[in-house]
């Protein structure tokens, strides 16, 4: 079975499909909603505004394709724009439906709360990931090899938070603020921060997912 990379017009597909291939598996860059729903693995990048991601989606058919092919169990990443669109919906420039895999909301980061008066926006850079509040160990999890404390970079102004704290993976703190980091759901997980840019540490993130175990 293939592993597939969606392609729908937005995202660093190229990235990730370099990061694949150093992780020994030859990925296939598609927008087919048949071969999406066919895949063993499925990755959806993104970068950019989630409405725009939503809208392109939904015009090429994928929105469904990827129902589809999380309803057979088979392990499903979502990368920056790719995890935020797994949620409910998003706040980003109005209130916009997501494909509502994982019950969430994305919200933009605060600019400034209790802990930080002027917070930079967007979060660029590299920070330290730490269990979610029901993550005692990443175990059976793709994050399973990560040392807590590995660092990891990231580029985003929203940020996708779980309803339930039992999805929420990973986090990392900005500026004094906790920062939804990765979520997961059965076989989906999502990413905010960038695998694919993160050196050695993303590429065992990878590795794990492509693993017969994943």
């Amino acid at each position: 079975m293939s592993h597939v990379v969606v392609d729908y017009g937005i995202g660093n597909t190229l990235s990730v499909m370099r990061a694949l291939k150093k992780v020994g598996v030859s990925p296939v860059l598609s927008g087919d909603p048949e071969m999406i729903r066919k895949a063993g693995r499925v990755v959806l990048p993104g970068v950019g505004a989630f409405q725009g991601g939503m809208n392109e989606l939904k015009k090429r058919g994928i929105d469904e394709a990827i129902h589809e092919f999380v309803g057979t169990g088979r392990p499903f990443l979502g990368i920056c724009l790719g995890m935020q669109m797994l949620l409910s919906k998003s706040l980003e420039h109005g209130s916009h439906e997501g494909l509502n895999l994982i019950p969430g909301t994305v919200i933009q980061i605060p600019q400034g709360d209790e802990m930080v008066q002027h917070r930079k926006i967007p979060h660029i850079g590299w920070n330290a990931l730490h269990p979610g509040p029901s993550y005692t160990s990443w175990h059976t999890t793709m994050l399973e090899d990560t040392p807590v404390g590995e660092y990891y970079y990231f580029v985003h102004s929203f940020m996708a938070v779980p309803d339930d704290p039992e999805f929420l993976l990973a986090t990392c703190v900005y500026e004094g603020l906790e920062v939804p980091a990765a979520v997961n759901k059965e076989n989906i997980t999502g990413c905010q921060f960038h695998p694919e840019k993160s050196g050695d540490a993303g590429l065992a993130i990878l590795r794990n997912f492509v693993a017969e175990k994943s």
